[in-house]
């Protein structure tokens, strides 16, 4: 693995003995918060209020919206750092920024969500910097934070703004029922939203992605630590435990979190839920297993340019990326990742910091598992480290591609027409069963007629080594997808009706991710991975596989697929069991769109 950047990280020698999965200890942790903290310094206005870090866009908020942002996130990386000296210059950035120079926090304003930050860096660190402020300062800084109270959030992880300002408010005395209903209020209105097992939806929907972990578990288990209230903390506690041990198989062996939802700009503050629940005690993983997932995205990113050379946080995932930005993604955005940095207030002593490294579920072995709320198969495999997510279950149109393709996984990113042309010529494999040449212009998808949507997402379930859904697309075509997925390899499944006879139909597979290869199989109804709705429902079955593995066997030899009758399919593994799977409708018509599958 190449040495941590930026350059003053170099200076740390590896602790392979300690951490022989990535070298990591808290002094590299403590490093780069430093080292992120004084870069982002000669940036902040003269009375330190605002920080206008350099970039080609401001958000849809705004230039001065987008200085606080750059203020309050930074801030909040202070905060887990609990550097004094440091802290003192956030100490006048908040007396100035409260004195007029910061936007109000109004109704569904970006203000709201950086209001958060400030009221959980300044509840953390009470001791450090609120309690040595001026009185004047702490009234002006609690009636800026007040209008939080009231200002109506976005429905989704915005609910927890107010809680978390409410939390601080509450505890310093400043108009204690306001704050009190502020924090009942959210903490009510995400309670819709809790699907179980560990999993929240972000708001109205089926939106599941990385703000389960550094929003949904963060806000409420934090609150309720840092008030003392031992009913909410086994309550928020023991859903994120439970959400821990999927979220644990989502990070592959280099350490990369899957390439899957919105604001993945915030990079490695994909650590935070694990922090979250060491801190707490409620977390199914040992100490050595959270700091090897941890440090795993901190080295994944700082390794591969997530840093420029001013030592600032691009707009990107790696390097600079504009795919994965959205409007509201302004200069400071990415420094959300500062609550990656969460595990700097357990103690050095603490076992988190102490014990050796003990390998993630990626490292451990190979594995097909389902996850329940999200409808998710996720599909990992050692000899490779890559992680592989099937997505039967999470759609959020708004943020596509990044919700409803099929597949996402640690080494790839979703295609899009801005990539490679339109829709028309979709994903052809250079040959069926060879790698594939240049990736499909939209991966992961069954395309109808030239239309590659996938709306109005239907979980159909998911079990032993298989996920199934339906879909809509633009037409009001009805697809059911079933991938069943054993090792490395997929058998993807799609019957397609009410299309008109002779609708072309086109089926894609992974897109390229270095240093993983693509591979897809036409089987039943596809030839090169194309072919064409008959007079009834139209079934089309390929194989697929994303590896990083150097010479592997050909599909083929893995597993035998066979279509019996019209739309029963059954799969045989070379290594594995076999299963029957059957496509039916719920009139027992063939044109029918209430479509089904289910194991036999």
């Amino acid at each position: 693995m190449p040495p941590l950047s930026p350059p003053s990280f170099l200076a740390l020698p590896e602790d392979r003995a300690l951490s022989p999965y990535t070298g990591c200890t808290r002094a590299h942790w403590e490093a780069a918060a430093d080292s992120l903290l004084a870069a982002v310094a000669p940036y902040a206005t003269a009375d330190g209020a605002l920080y206008h870090l350099p970039a080609d866009r401001t958000s849809w908020s705004g230039r001065l919206s987008d200085g606080l942002e750059g203020y309050a996130r930074t801030l909040l990386l202070a905060a887990f750092r609990r550097d004094e000296k440091v802290l003192e210059r956030y100490a006048d950035g908040l007396a100035a920024g409260t004195a007029g120079v910061w936007p109000r926090v109004r109704d569904r304003s970006q203000p709201l969500v950086e209001a958060a930050s400030v009221a959980l860096a300044l509840r953390l660190t009470r001791p450090l910097l609120w309690d040595r402020l001026d009185d004047a300062v702490r009234q002006r800084a609690a009636g800026w934070l007040g209008d939080a109270l009231t200002a109506e959030p976005w429905p989704c992880n915005w609910e927890l703004f107010p809680v978390t300002v409410g939390g601080f408010l509450a505890e310093i005395g400043h108009e204690p029922r306001a704050a009190r209903a502020a924090v009942d209020r959210g903490l009510d209105r995400i309670e819709q939203w809790y699907l179980g097992d560990g999993w929240y939806s972000d708001g109205p929907g089926r939106a599941f992605d990385y703000y389960n972990g550094w929003a949904m578990h963060l806000y409420p288990v934090l609150h309720a630590r840092l008030a003392g209230d031992e009913r909410l903390l086994d309550l928020y506690g023991g859903r994120l435990a439970r959400h821990l041990e999927d979220y644990a198989r989502l990070f592959g062996a280099d350490g990369a979190p899957v390439h899957q939802g919105r604001s993945l700009t915030y990079r490695f503050a994909t650590a935070a839920p694990l922090w979250l629940g060491a801190l707490t005690g409620r977390t199914p993983l040992a100490p050595g297993e959270t700091r090897r997932l941890a440090s795993g995205a901190l080295r994944h990113f700082l390794d591969r340019g997530a840093v420029d050379g001013r030592g600032l946080l691009t707009l990107g995932w790696h390097g600079p990326d504009e795919s994965v930005l959205q409007g509201y993604s302004g200069p400071a955005s990415p420094y959300w990742a500062s609550k990656g940095f969460l595990g700097l207030l357990l103690p050095p002593d603490d076992e988190v910091w102490t014990a050796r490294e003990e390998p993630g579920p990626t490292d451990r072995a190979d594995a097909v598992s389902p996850v329940g709320p999200p409808n998710w198969l996720l599909q990992t495999t050692t000899s490779d480290g890559l992680v592989r997510l099937h997505n039967h279950g999470s759609e959020d149109v708004r943020y596509d591609p990044f919700y409803t393709r099929l597949a996402y996984s640690t080494v790839t990113r979703p295609s899009a027409p801005d990539d490679a042309g339109d829709a028309s010529d979709s994903g052809a494999p250079a040959g069926d069963g060879a790698p594939t040449g240049d990736s499909p212009r939209y991966d992961n998808s069954v395309i109808v007629g030239g239309d590659p949507s996938r709306t109005h997402i239907e979980p159909l379930g998911a079990g032993s080594g298989w996920a199934a859904s339906r879909h809509t697309n633009g037409d009001g075509v009805r697809v059911t997808s079933l991938v069943v997925a054993h090792g490395a390899v997929e058998v993807r499944a799609h019957l397609v009706a009410g299309a008109a006879p002779g609708t072309p139909v086109r089926v894609t597979g992974w897109p390229h991710g270095f240093p993983a290869r693509a591979e897809l199989l036409s089987l039943h109804g596809l030839l090169e991975g194309a072919g064409a709705v008959g007079d009834d429902a139209a079934l089309f079955v390929a194989l697929a596989r994303l590896t990083a593995e150097p010479d592997p066997r050909p599909l083929d030899e893995l597993v035998s697929v066979t279509v019996e009758g019209a739309y029963d399919v059954r799969v045989s593994w070379a290594s594995g069991p076999a299963a029957r799977f059957r496509f039916s409708a719920a009139d027992g018509r063939s044109t029918a769109s209430s479509w089904s599958v289910a194991p036999l």
